[in-house]
């Protein structure tokens, strides 16, 4: 579905990314974990298309067709969104206002059971009425962020940090939905993490481990995953059972 090869890229004359390969299958959940600074953040941006990410080599491949060069909005057209690594706060702006207008836009029958449906899988219910993440702690931004993106219904959707800065509870809550939206219409998931606590709570098939604007290594998630807590991401070139680049 999104294919990734020998990506470099930089930002403002400097170079951030160095040589990025991996892919997502069609139905697949895959991690990108790193520690901050590794390029994480950037790389989904520029899987997006952000213009201020000036690409200077590599490939990116969306459905087999070469989107290196193409604007976002033909990217969002094609079904590829992300979340917010900071998701804003949106005065006057009610929950429920927003996430009917995506719904509508999209003709999508019944919007409102839609979206009771969305907000009783979130936990949202209370926070329909309530303006955008205004107030909201971090778990509930993080929950409310996912309820528009639900919303969208998109094809890829890439989620930078969702794990970061929540809640126990809300990491459980946000790891069951990201589960369903991958058997209701999305496709593919990139979820990007430096913590990996998200790991317990999705169906993640694969992860990479990316260091220094490079992916360095591969496998099974909960293989990775087990070694980072294990060694730590500066040792996961030693660590067995990974795929090395």
């Amino acid at each position: 579905m999104l294919k990734i090869k020998d990506l470099k890229v930089s930002v403002n004359n400097k170079i951030i990314l160095k040589g990025v390969t991996m892919h997502v299958n069609r139905g697949e959940i895959v991690l990108l974990l790193g520690p901050n600074g590794s390029g994480k953040s950037t790389l989904a941006q520029a899987i997006l298309g952000n213009p201020n990410i000036k690409i200077i080599g590599g490939k990116i491949y969306f459905d087999n067709k070469d989107i290196t060069n193409t604007s976002m909005e033909e990217r969002v057209s094609l079904g590829i969104t992300s979340s917010f690594q900071i998701p804003p706060k949106l005065k006057g702006i009610k929950l429920r206002e927003l996430a009917l207008e995506i719904l509508s836009r999209r003709r999508v029958p019944d919007p409102e059971e839609k979206l009771e449906i969305y907000a009783s899988l979130l936990n949202l219910e209370e926070h329909l009425n309530r303006d955008v993440n205004v107030g909201f702690s971090g778990g509930e931004m993080r929950r409310a962020e996912l309820l528009l993106l639900m919303a969208q219904s998109p094809r890829l959707v890439i989620l930078d940090e969702i794990d970061s800065g929540v809640d126990l509870e809300s990491i459980l809550i946000l790891g069951e939905a990201i589960n369903k939206m991958l058997l209701s219409g999305t496709e593919g998931a990139i979820i990007i993490t430096h913590t990996g606590f998200i790991a317990k709570y999705v169906k993640a098939s694969r992860a990479y481990i990316l260091l220094d604007g490079k992916t360095m290594c591969h496998g099974p998630a909960e293989t990775v995953v087990k070694h980072i807590y294990e060694h730590g991401f500066a040792r996961c070139k030693k660590c067995e059972g990974l795929t090395h680049e």
